[in-house]
């Protein structure tokens, strides 16, 4: 309300100044046509300057702003990916039907185009391989994401999260799986149609975690190619993941 009131004020001083100005105006020159002719003037003129300031300034302006919000986004989805989401990816791997072909899509390249990141993206988000959570150690992925929960609770406050509607649904599919995995008293010898409803939560996740991973891996090599130059040697998509520079 401050704000509001603050604009209020402003508009009657400078509209209380414009009407000042007139009448001081009249009263020196006494000609209230030479008024009226600028006034009109003025007021025709007006309407080009708001076409302008809404349509190129206002569009420029908000280009910029959104492009800083972006920047700020990808900084907190790479802070994901590297305190929770590549280990994720890691981990979840093993249990996904088509891991061959998985491995064989996703690989990023050193001169991959934004085409090449656009079909790796779009396949991952229609990924159809059934995940098999039997293959995996669920009571290991359990002790990491709830070990992970505080971090994960921090960056879900961050008001830029409410521009991405896409990496907000995976940290809410990140802790339903984290929630479902902590609620059960014991991991071992689950139901088949219990283990069947955990497929169906790692599922629900494991497309967006990819998809995202993709996204943000275009981002660095756009951006930061130093940083994806260790995405291409430490991503869980490979075999023999390593920081290490061979060659």
């Amino acid at each position: 309300m401050k704000r509001y009131r603050v604009y209020v004020l402003l508009a009657v001083v400078f509209i209380s100044l414009a009407v000042f100005i007139y009448t001081l105006h009249y009263l020196i020159f006494r000609d209230p046509r030479h008024i009226f002719i600028f006034l009109l003037s003025d007021l025709a003129f007006l309407q080009l300057e708001i076409t302008l300031v809404i349509l190129i300034v206002g569009r420029v302006l908000d280009s910029r702003e959104k492009r800083l919000l972006r920047q700020k986004l990808n900084m907190v989805v790479g802070a994901f990916y590297s305190e929770v989401g590549n280990d994720l990816l890691r981990r979840l791997l093993p249990c996904m039907d088509g891991r061959e072909q998985l491995m064989g899509r996703l690989v990023p390249q050193p001169n991959w185009t934004r085409k090449e990141f656009r079909a790796a993206a779009a396949f991952a988000r229609s990924i159809t391989y059934r995940p098999d959570c039997a293959r995996i150690d669920l009571q290991d992925l359990r002790a990491f994401l709830v070990g992970k929960r505080s971090f994960m609770l921090r960056l879900i406050e961050n008001p830029n999260l409410l521009e991405d509607e896409t990496f907000t649904d995976l940290l809410w599919a990140t802790f339903h799986l984290t929630e479902e995995l902590e609620s059960r008293t014991s991991l071992a010898d689950l139901p088949a149609a219990d283990l069947r409803h955990i497929d169906g939560d790692i599922e629900r996740l494991y497309g967006d975690l990819v998809a995202e991973w993709v996204s943000y891996a275009e981002h660095l090599k756009t951006r930061y190619p130093y940083l994806y130059s260790l995405v291409l040697r430490t991503h869980p998509f490979q075999e023999n993941p390593s920081p290490i520079v061979h060659a």
